[in-house]
């Protein structure tokens, strides 16, 4: 079994297709993603991926918004998916998320799309009401309006985390 690790520099790059491949199944929802480039086109420090496999099949990227780490994407190769990997994926931007004192962690993501609200809600994550979004969050979502992501009902979801007493 494969070890979730962060990503290396010279990986970002074959990222980009394990996230259009797992981009081209939301078609069986019905979304279709406008064209551009990819989340993880965009990213320049390795540091806010984590991968699983060598070469990686999945991948999860991280950044902050409100204070809480925050899962801008999760991406696993459609040949690799229901082997745990995603499940893996996201203990690990748990445990990280801890580990960086952060008091949750966010995202956003399809509300009724099978593999997406419903998947994350199995791994501890609850709806967040629109009342209950900082600024930044709040913010984030709008872009995504703006860039036309939002191609079906989506929700913010958060996982509150507690702290492990000595």
């Amino acid at each position: 079994m494969s070890t979730v690790r962060w990503a290396e520099a010279g990986e970002l790059r074959g990222l980009a297709d394990v996230e259009r491949a797992a981009d081209g199944l939301f078609e069986q929802a019905g979304i279709v993603f406008p064209p551009g480039t990819t989340m993880i086109e965009e990213v320049g420090d390795p540091g806010r991926v984590l991968v699983e496999g060598t070469p990686p099949a999945g991948f999860a990227l991280l950044g902050w918004v409100d204070g809480n780490v925050h899962l801008d994407q999760l991406a696993v190769r459609p040949a690799s998916m229901r082997q745990g990997i995603g499940g893996r994926l996201v203990a690990a931007v748990l445990d990280h998320a801890r580990a960086c004192g952060a008091p949750s962690v966010t995202l956003t993501t399809f509300r009724d799309v099978p593999w997406n609200a419903p998947w994350y809600a199995r791994h501890g994550f609850d709806v967040l009401p629109e009342p209950e979004w900082g600024p930044e969050l709040r913010a984030l979502v709008e872009h995504e309006r703006e860039l036309g992501i939002e191609l079906a009902p989506r929700v913010a979801m958060r996982a509150a985390l507690t702290r492990a007493r000595p």
